[in-house]
């Protein structure tokens, strides 16, 4: 593994979700294997659990961890060619080569702006970083991916699984805001590469771009889908074709409620959070012992350890 982008950086996915779970049962046996080592998190938008879980995963490890919030006034220039004589103040260039000299690993957090689909399946910051890095880059979640929440939500479903190919629901859910498609389409090319019955439902207009649902069911009829799951993951995102459209009104019935949950296989509810009470999911649902979203968060740990533990093999020879 060179950089952790994408499901195609993992050769052995199986391999992957089982060195995480070992890690979950003792998470400082390796307490030595970052030893000397630092990782540097890059923030450019605020987060809670991919934060936390990658600095204790780091932690676990015996690595320094640094986290730097550049958000708020780090003006990055990332085009080629440009006069830089407004308001960025630095380029990605020099920004990527002078972290890389004082890291081991990068791992970097972006958003999309939702305004300009092509730029922002361009992916340009991550690609950015990737380009002009010396040393391997980690996605905390960038414009179009949130790789490490889709192997956390792997080992949850392998954690819980009662058959060898769950039938694994991804249905879109409301919300008050519009939200990129980065959870979505990691969690559906995730899911198919790890061999889940994968079925995707959504209204008319809110289909994924198919470069990362090709496998999988799709489907308008909320209800059917539902019928039989095993794994039900809600999760609202704007609008792919439509790019950023969101009605915050409409399709208020999309609400995971127990009377939904009610149509599956006794089946557990997952979100990758922080989550609408009330909006997306009923409280019921949400509190019930069906609900593995805590469980979730905690499994962020341990996706971003194995990460890290496969990566540091591959710096120490």
């Amino acid at each position: 593994m060179t950089h952790f982008l994408s499901i195609d950086d993992v050769s052995d996915l199986p391999a992957l979700i089982a060195d995480a779970r070992r890690l979950k049962a003792d998470p400082r046996a390796e307490h030595d294997r970052g030893r000397g080592k630092t990782l540097i998190n890059v923030f450019f938008n605020p987060s809670l659990r991919t934060r936390l879980s990658t600095e204790v995963a780091g932690r676990n490890l015996g690595m320094e961890v640094i986290t730097m919030d550049a958000g708020g006034g780090w003006a990055i220039e990332f085009a080629d060619g440009t006069v830089m004589n407004a308001g960025t103040a630095e380029h990605i260039r020099e920004a990527a080569g002078v972290l890389s000299q004082y890291a081991d690993v990068l791992a970097v957090r972006s958003f999309p702006g939702l305004e300009d689909r092509e730029a922002d399946y361009a992916d340009r910051v991550m690609q950015a970083f990737v380009r002009y890095a010396s040393v391997p880059v980690i996605s905390l979640e960038s414009a179009i991916r949130h790789p490490l929440q889709s192997l956390a939500d792997c080992i949850t479903i392998d954690e819980r699984k009662k058959t060898a190919r769950p039938k694994v629901v991804l249905t879109w859910a409301p919300h008050p805001r519009k939200l990129p498609q980065a959870v979505a389409n990691s969690f559906a090319e995730w899911m198919l590469a790890y061999g889940a019955e994968l079925t995707i439902v959504q209204p008319p207009g809110y289909e994924l771009a198919e470069a990362f649902t090709q496998g999988a069911t799709i489907t308008h009829d909320q209800d059917a889908a539902l019928a039989g799951a095993d794994f039900v993951y809600a999760k609202n995102w704007s609008s792919y074709r439509n790019y950023g459209q969101h009605e915050a009104d409409q399709h208020t019935d999309w609400q995971i409620t127990p009377e939904k949950m009610a149509l599956t296989a006794d089946g557990y509810f997952l979100h990758c959070l922080p989550v609408r009470r009330n909006v997306v999911v009923a409280d019921a649902v949400l509190d019930g012992d069906r609900s593995l979203v805590l469980e979730q968060a905690r499994n962020r740990v341990f996706a971003a350890q194995a990460v890290l533990r496969e990566l540091l093999g591959e710096l120490n020879g």
